[in-house]
């Protein structure tokens, strides 16, 4: 998971996993939306490969990249997980609000 999120904390790392989520791209094609040097995008794809975000493979010339919506749909989980304990956590401390003090006249 900690990679996945790594990788996650980058903008242009979230826009290349959005395009490639919705189709398969070669990297070159990803390269001509950025600013940057082909080499910078192989290294952002790159990343993303490594979290498993994206999956690369070769086709003649070309490196066609796809995104992994398996491990979103982890990484998802994970957060949904998190966001559960703190929603209990905010429901407890509700009724603690609500209960009146001890000790504490009315």
């Amino acid at each position: 998971m900690d990679r996945i999120f790594q990788a996650l904390a980058d903008a242009t790392r979230r826009d290349i996993l959005n395009r490639t989520m919705r189709g398969e791209q070669s990297v070159s094609a990803l390269a001509q939306h950025y600013s940057m040097s082909f080499a910078a995008v192989q290294k952002h794809v790159a990343v993303l490969e490594r979290a498993a975000l994206v999956t690369k493979q070769r086709r003649g010339r070309e490196q066609l990249v796809q995104g992994n919506a398996e491990t979103l749909r982890r990484a998802a989980q994970l957060l949904d997980a998190y966001e559960q304990i703190w929603r209990n956590r905010v429901d407890r401390i509700g009724d603690l609000l609500s209960e009146p003090a001890k000790g504490m006249k009315e």
